[in-house]
C-alpha cells in the first residue's frame, strides 16, 4: 500500500506542476467552465471532436494538486476515444474515487486515484474536470458545480 501511496503523490505532483494539454483550443467543438465552491478549484475544458471521436481536449484553470493533475491526466486518457468510451470512462473512475468499485484494465494509469475514495472531500477535487468534460461533450450551457 505504501509504494502505491508513493506512486499517487508522484504522479499528482508530476501533474500538477507541468500539467499536460493546458491550454485553450481555438475551434473548439464544445467547452464548459467547472467551479468547486467548497474549495475554489476552477476549471475550464475544451473539446475538439472529430465526428463522435475526442480528437483534442485541454484546460485551463486554478486549483489544489489533485484537482489539476485529475484534469491533466483525464486529458491524456480521453483524446482519441469515442464519446461512448469517454462517458464509461468517466463512470468509471468516478466509481473508483467515490469507493464504489474500479475497472483497473479500463483506467490505466488513472488508477493511482484510487487513494481519494479515503478522503471524500477530496472526491469532488479528483471529479470536478470529468463533469466539466461531460457537460463540455453534452452541449451544456451552465457552469458545473460540485455542490
Amino acid at each position: 500500500m505504501s509504494d502505491l501511496r508513493d506512486l499517487y503523490q508522484e504522479v499528482v505532483l508530476d501533474h500538477s506542476k507541468a500539467p499536460r494539454n493546458f491550454h485553450a483550443i481555438e475551434n473548439a467543438s464544445g467547452d464548459a467552465q467547472g467551479f468547486n465552491p467548497l474549495c475554489g478549484d476552477q476549471v475550464h475544458v475544451w473539446v475538439a471532436l472529430d465526428g463522435d471521436t475526442v480528437k483534442d481536449v485541454s484546460f485551463t484553470g486554478n486549483g489544489c494538486a489533485i484537482s489539476k493533475a485529475s484534469a491533466s491526466m483525464m486529458t491524456q486518457a480521453v483524446k482519441g476515444r469515442s464519446k461512448a468510451e469517454t462517458e464509461a470512462l468517466f463512470t468509471a473512475f468516478h466509481r473508483l474515487v467515490t469507493g464504489a468499485g474500479d475497472d483497473p484494465e479500463l483506467l490505466g494509469k488513472l488508477a493511482v486515484f484510487a487513494g481519494v475514495s479515503e478522503f471524500p472531500v477530496r472526491v469532488k477535487c479528483a471529479s470536478l474536470a470529468w463533469h466539466t468534460l461531460k457537460a463540455a461533450l453534452e452541449g451544456a450551457k451552465a457552469p458545473v458545480s460540485t455542490e
